[in-house]
């Protein structure tokens, strides 16, 4: 089975966090796995530490020619690595990769006011499919390039659709830092229609980081790929009970 696992910034924040992760990702041996991760997290405290303010618009990150440079630096530098060298640590052989590399993903500006953040606009997956199939994990960062060479910050949930579609993944799964999506009651959901899912969005119940992922969710569903399921990082043992069929996170469904 091919799966993408979109690890998110802040589990990878902790080395422990970390080895779990990459342990059980590890352990996926009869399986074709991808991860793409993010790093929100340590790219703010990057920024912060160098008194560089970290501006938002609608959640994404405005990218200017400084923040490109520390993208470079945390997401395909210092969080690509350490990732990578966890899953060493587990007896994987994980490749850190980017979205420029081979043309993986090609992104375009998404909007003038949000600089240097793209919208993946291609995702060509044969680079990822001679890996897998070599037995090798590819470890992708959130970013991504165009034919001219420019360089652009991505959405890390966007990212992951882009290669998940073009992988014809079976299962996408996000690995966040909450339980599933939550209802208007507040009580996470065993699952969703696409349907349900723009319900929560126009109801305001689904917001932010949320609002995103079902947004991500349902185009990954609508481009090919068979299940979504958005599911706690933290719980230890997450990725075996998900593959097992227990009911864990949301899954999102037509």
């Amino acid at each position: 089975m091919k799966l993408l696992i979109k690890l998110g910034g802040t589990l990878l924040d902790a080395k422990d966090s970390r080895a779990r992760l990459a342990s059980e990702i590890a352990a996926l041996q009869h399986h074709a796995v991808v991860v793409v991760h993010g790093g929100g997290k340590q790219m703010t405290r990057y920024l912060t530490e160098r008194g560089v303010e970290s501006r938002f618009v609608n959640g994404l990150r405005v990218t200017t020619p400084d923040v490109v440079d520390a993208v470079l630096k945390v997401f395909a530098g210092t969080v690509n690595t350490e990732l990578v060298g966890a899953f060493r640590a587990a007896g994987a052989r994980a490749v850190g990769l980017t979205g420029l590399d081979s043309g993986l993903v090609d992104a375009e500006p998404l909007s003038p006011e949000l600089g240097f953040v793209g919208k993946p606009v291609h995702s060509d997956a044969g680079l990822i499919n001679l890996l897998t199939e070599g037995g090798y994990l590819p470890v992708v960062a959130c970013v991504a390039g165009d034919a001219t060479g420019a360089v652009y910050n991505v959405n890390a949930d966007q990212m992951a659709v882009a290669c998940a579609s073009s992988f014809c993944a079976a299962k996408l799964i996000f690995l966040t830092d909450v339980d599933g999506v939550k209802g208007a009651d507040g009580a996470v959901l065993e699952s969703l229609t696409v349907a349900e899912a723009a319900a929560l969005i126009e109801s305001g119940v689904a917001t932010g980081g949320m609002q995103a992922k079902l947004e991500a969710a349902v185009a990954a569903l609508r481009a090919g790929v068979g299940e979504i399921v958005i599911a706690p990082g933290a719980r230890s043992g997450i990725v075996a009970e998900i593959l097992s069929g227990a009911h864990m996170g949301t899954r999102i469904i037509f």
